[in-house]
C-alpha cells in the first residue's frame, strides 16, 4: 500500500513538472517577443533577445503609432468582423451541420457530399475573385471580409458529429411534445453542444481576427482596412525604409517594430482564447471520435 502511495506521489510530481516544462516553453517565445518590442533597437543587436528589455524603449510602440487614427480605426473594422462573422458563421454552420446530423433527411447525402468534395477541391483563386467583385460586387464592402469564410466543411463536420452523438430520445422525445426543429435546436440541442460551440467558435474568431490576405484582394479603401492587414503593411514600410535607410528621415526600430507589431496583433485574440480553453480541448476530442 506504502508503495502504491509512493508510486502515485512520484507520478504526479512527474506529471506536474513535465506539464509546467511544457508550459515554460510555451511562455517563453511570449516573452521574448514582449521584452523585445520594449527594447532598444541597438540593444537588441548587441545583446540579442533576452527574457527582460536589457535597455527599456518604448520607440517601437510611438513609430507604429503614429499614425493612431488608422490603427485605432483598424482595431475597430476587426473587431467588427471577427464578433458579427464568428456569431453569423457559427450560426450558419451550426444549422447545415445539424441538418446532416439528422439521419431521415433526404438531402443529406447530396448536402454531406457537396461539403466534402468543397473541402477536397478549390475553385481557384481567379474564379473566385471575379465572382466576389464582378458578379457579388463586393469590392470595399465590409461584408467581403465575412461572406468567403463564413462556412469552413472543417468546422461543419466537427459540429455534425458532435450532434450525432446526442440521443436520439430527447429529440424524438421533444417532437412527441410538439416541439418544432427550431425550437428542438435551440433549446435542445445548443445547450448540450455548448464545448462544441465554444470550439468552433474561437476557431471562427482566429480566423476573422488572423485573415488579411481578403483586405489584400478587395479592400481599397483604407478606412475599411483590417488590423492584420494594416500591420502587414506597416511591417513592409518597415522593411523598406531598413533597406533604404537614406529614404527614412527618422531611424526605424526594425527589430522592435516587428515585435511590437506581433503584441499588437495578438493581444484581444489570446485573451478570448483564456475564456474559451476550457471548452476548447473538450469541444476537438469529443467533436473527433467518430465520424
Amino acid at each position: 500500500m506504502g508503495r502504491i502511495r509512493l508510486t502515485d506521489i512520484l507520478w504526479t510530481i512527474f506529471r506536474h513538472g513535465f506539464l509546467t516544462l511544457v508550459a515554460l516553453v510555451c511562455f517563453v517565445p511570449l516573452m521574448l517577443v514582449v521584452s523585445a518590442s520594449f527594447t532598444d533597437q541597438e540593444a537588441i543587436a548587441q545583446n540579442g533577445y533576452t527574457l527582460l528589455p536589457t535597455q527599456f524603449s518604448t520607440y517601437a510602440y510611438e513609430f507604429i503609432l503614429r499614425d493612431s487614427r488608422s490603427v485605432i480605426q483598424a482595431y475597430g473594422v476587426t473587431l467588427f468582423v471577427t464578433i458579427f462573422g464568428s456569431i453569423s458563421a457559427l450560426l450558419v454552420m451550426s444549422l447545415l451541420a445539424y441538418a446532416l446530423s439528422r439521419p431521415n433527411l433526404r438531402l443529406r447525402r447530396p448536402l454531406s457530399f457537396y461539403v466534402l468534395f468543397t473541402l477536397l477541391f478549390y475553385g481557384g483563386l481567379v474564379p473566385t475573385y471575379i465572382v466576389i467583385s464582378q458578379i457579388l460586387g463586393l469590392r470595399d464592402n465590409l461584408l467581403v471580409l465575412i461572406l468567403p469564410i463564413m462556412v469552413v466543411p472543417t468546422y461543419v463536420l466537427i459540429l455534425r458529429t458532435y450532434f450525432t452523438q446526442i440521443p436520439e430520445e430527447l429529440i424524438d422525445a421533444a417532437k412527441i411534445d410538439g416541439a418544432g426543429e427550431w425550437r428542438i435546436f435551440f433549446q435542445i440541442v445548443f445547450p448540450l453542444s455548448t464545448p462544441a460551440f465554444a470550439t468552433v467558435g474561437l476557431l471562427c474568431a482566429l480566423m476573422y481576427w488572423n485573415d488579411w490576405f481578403l483586405s489584400l484582394l478587395y479592400i481599397d479603401n483604407e478606412k475599411l482596412y483590417s488590423l492584420q492587414y494594416l500591420l502587414y503593411r506597416l511591417l513592409s514600410n518597415i522593411q523598406y525604409l531598413q533597406v533604404n535607410t537614406q529614404a527614412a528621415p527618422v531611424s526605424v526600430p526594425a527589430s522592435p517594430a516587428r515585435m511590437a507589431l506581433a503584441v499588437l496583433a495578438v493581444g484581444p485574440i489570446l485573451l478570448a482564447a483564456l475564456f474559451a480553453q476550457k471548452y476548447f480541448v473538450r469541444g476537438i476530442t469529443l467533436g473527433a471520435l467518430r465520424n
